[in-house]
């Protein structure tokens, strides 16, 4: 009996050698384990890394690159781009065979939490949150933040790249509603090519600065001593917390005192941008969820990022 799997991933969105590297392993990882496995982008946002001008066909060009990417690795008749952001059309695999591969799914995962859980991906409760991008989300829910509770009650389990999260050394705040489980994006070997032989140990290569993009932090949760700037960012680099979109916020500076009682500042308040306060300023953005990652690279920052981050995460 055929297993079927699907996985909801963001290559176009952000078609950068690291999301599409990651997204190729899980793939190949879940057939290798008996799986026959589908992968769908229904994240319902504009391709815009892929597009030169405003009016270009952001959906076909999405589903060149995913075909370039994936048929090599024999995927080439089982992905499908559904263009939400656009005209509604699925492109790739038919409508038919689309939602034939979500009402029987074993599984669906939602990589990245990027893509919101609608009905046909939630129902039968099915629906897997894979977060690649820890920190934000869970500040989020210890804030109360209806948006990040609503989205991830529709999942039926919940796992984190944040590996330490239950550690006595990570302050992150865990949620008592939610059980994060850690895991690890699974590595195919035998893709990787080099002449070299096996090391004494291997490495992490990341960048932890993303300065267009930071968490939200409440001082009462997140206090450093000293007078420091300190800014709460997510720890990796996919750009997508989850897929429920909402206003991103400022950063927190904390107070002078060392003192462990709670401060009595607060985040800066969420507020939308008007029509006219959009129209008379060049640098306003729209208020989106999550903030979209960057149109053309960006050159990494040596300055490190919020050590609780990289203690809740290693």
């Amino acid at each position: 009996m055929t297993r079927t799997l699907v996985v909801l991933g963001m290559m176009a969105k952000i078609p950068v050698p690291g999301v599409v590297w990651q997204t190729l392993h899980y793939l190949i990882g879940f057939r290798r384990l008996g799986f026959d496995v589908h992968y769908v982008e229904a994240h319902a946002r504009t391709p815009t890394m892929l597009m030169r001008e405003p009016g270009d066909d952001g959906a076909g060009l999405a589903a060149r690159f995913i075909d370039s990417v994936l048929r090599p690795y024999g995927f080439g008749d089982r992905w499908a781009f559904h263009a939400l952001h656009d005209d509604g059309r699925v492109l790739g695999m038919e409508p038919a065979r689309l939602a034939r591969a979500y009402r029987e799914a074993e599984l669906i995962v939602n990589l990245h939490g990027g893509t919101e859980p609608r009905e046909e991906l939630a129902a039968r409760g099915r629906l897997v949150y894979v977060e690649t991008d820890p920190v934000q989300l869970q500040i989020e829910l210890h804030d109360g933040v209806a948006a990040a509770r609503e989205f991830l009650a529709t999942h039926c389990a919940y796992f984190t790249f944040a590996e330490n999260l239950a550690g006595p050394d990570c302050t992150l705040p865990r949620s008592p509603e939610f059980e994060f489980r850690p895991t690890r994006q699974p590595v195919a070997l035998d893709l990787w090519h080099g002449d070299a032989g096996p090391g004494a140990a291997f490495r992490t290569v990341g960048n932890w600065h993303q300065s267009w993009r930071s968490a939200p932090a409440s001082a009462s949760s997140w206090r450093s001593p000293g007078t420091r700037r300190a800014t709460a960012r997510s720890s990796s680099g996919s750009g997508s917390p989850y897929g429920r979109r909402r206003t991103s916020t400022a950063t927190m500076t904390p107070t002078a005192s060392s003192s462990a009682a709670p401060a009595a500042s607060s985040p800066r308040p969420r507020t939308r941008t008007s029509a006219s306060a959009r129209a008379g300023s060049a640098t306003a953005r729209r208020p989106s969820w999550p903030p979209d990652a960057p149109s053309s690279p960006r050159t990494p920052r040596s300055e490190p990022c919020c050590p609780r981050a990289r203690a809740c995460s290693r």
